[in-house]
């Protein structure tokens, strides 16, 4: 990240999607998530699901088959992070 920006992120910040997946399915456009954080992936590929912006864009969620990862915190991201959770029960239900 660069200098500029404060580590650890901690605060709400919106995440952009990408490409279509089961975890962000009936989501809001550019919802609002929940971040705390100091480090964050440098990956590219189909796996990337959404993106964030916080000096860089970086990957926030990423899946592949049955393996799903998020970098922000869901179980604190309101609205937008109880879809994915409920999201994420029906995809386990499969």
């Amino acid at each position: 990240m660069p200098s500029s920006v404060k580590v650890p992120q901690i605060g709400w910040n919106t995440l952009s999607v990408k490409r279509e997946n089961e975890l962000v399915k009936g989501l809001a456009d550019d919802p609002w998530v929940y971040y705390v954080n100091s480090f964050y992936p440098e990956t590219e590929g189909a796996w990337v699901v959404a993106t964030s912006e916080y000096g860089v864009r970086f990957p926030c969620v990423v899946a592949e088959r049955n393996v799903f990862g998020t970098q922000f915190h869901p179980e604190k991201s309101g609205i937008a992070g109880r879809a994915m959770l409920q999201n994420f029960i029906e995809a386990v239900k499969k």
